[in-house]
């Protein structure tokens, strides 16, 4: 009796929850040789195309950034230029006023636009669906105000950084000397493998962060909060978290943008164009609560803007026709839709039962 019980055990199917597959796995290998690649290509790569990247790799940490808020957290934020704006200031603020190394300086930044999600969060969370995504844009708007106000750091102006304090730069002179390369150059090759590791660093965290307890947590409390509530999830506490997480990390990205340009002023820095209206179309078009989305997204926008910079401002019109026909006919965006016609998860984020014979 015992050894058929044993035997109907050892036949008898056994189910296993997963979250990766081959396929997976094969993309993460994948992806660290892209990550390689792209930290050897200065070896090779024009100053122009150095640019073009560090735009592509700060615009995709935003909006893998974005994506984890809205689409994980569902915290729809129009404000996220408020935290963008906050880094560039701190950095400058660092740099010209108190004289620290820039690179430092973009750690302060996160840790300025930190404090801000901090103070700002129990106000706009008493905000709920389309109040929230409105006072989040109020919220960005009122610092762009007091940003002007401050008269060493420009006004409404703005201001910019010398070439004698971006000489300070940590690793800078390394550059130049791996490179023979002029310091305007150099640095922004430093800044490109910032950029780089910045994104990287943003996706990997996000990607852990979905897949673990308190991620599920989380989408729990995105599609009901209540019964989340209910069943011990502290969904307030958890929201909070992220916010203030993600300003940090935004707030950084920030940084890094404007240390690359080494000119500010509060409009460019608080442009709700530049740092939420683009990123909310990468995360769109792309795929909202995926991590590959976004990228397909930015690599899209990139396209798109060198094809159509030179027909001016039409290029606006031309990116919001192309997102309201995605949203029409392709929900979940181009790799959302993608990845259901054809069952493709190169970053599964989902769990799925699954079961061994």
């Amino acid at each position: 009796m015992t050894a058929s019980c044993e035997s109907e055990k050892a036949l008898a199917p056994v189910w296993q929850i997963r979250v990766g597959t081959r396929l997976s796995r094969a993309a993460a290998i994948a992806g660290l040789a892209v990550v390689v690649a792209l930290a050897l290509l200065p070896m090779i790569a024009s100053r122009n195309l150095i640019q073009d990247l560090i735009f592509v790799f700060t615009m995709l940490a935003l909006a893998q950034l974005w994506n984890v808020l809205a689409g994980w957290g569902g915290l729809v934020s129009v404000g996220q230029q408020a935290f963008v704006g906050l880094g560039a200031y701190a950095l400058f603020a660092g740099v010209v006023v108190v004289g620290i190394d820039p690179v430092v300086a973009i750690l302060l930044a996160g840790a300025v636009a930190a404090v801000a999600a901090a103070v700002l969060g129990p106000l706009l969370f008493r905000l709920e669906g389309p109040y929230f995504a409105i006072g989040s844009w109020v919220a960005a708007e009122a610092l762009r105000l007091i940003c002007a106000q401050f008269k060493s750091l420009g006004g409404g102006t703005g201001m910019s950084i010398s070439p004698s304090e971006l000489s300070q730069m940590t690793g800078l002179k390394a550059v130049q000397a791996l490179f023979g390369l002029r310091a305007g150059a150099a640095r922004d090759i430093l800044i490109y493998w910032l950029a780089l590791l910045l994104v990287v660093l943003v996706t990997l965290s996000i990607y852990v962060f979905v897949r673990s307890r308190m991620g599920l947590a989380l989408a729990a409390s995105r599609d009901n909060a209540l019964a989340a509530r209910s069943v011990g999830v502290r969904t307030g506490r958890i929201r909070y978290f992220l916010w203030v997480v993600v300003a940090f990390a935004t707030g950084m990205v920030g940084a890094l943008v404007y240390l690359q340009k080494a000119r500010i002023s509060p409009d460019a820095a608080f442009s709700v164009t530049d740092w939420t209206a683009y990123v909310i179309f990468i995360v769109v078009i792309g795929g909202v609560r995926t991590i590959e989305g976004p990228m397909i997204g930015v690599l899209t926008l990139w396209g798109l803007i060198s094809y159509l910079s030179q027909f001016g401002s039409l290029y606006l019109v031309v990116l919001g026709m192309i997102a309201i026909l995605i949203m029409l006919f392709m929900p979940r965006g181009i790799w959302g839709e993608a990845a259901r016609h054809w069952n493709v998860r190169l970053f599964p984020t989902q769990r799925v039962l699954s079961r061994n014979s």
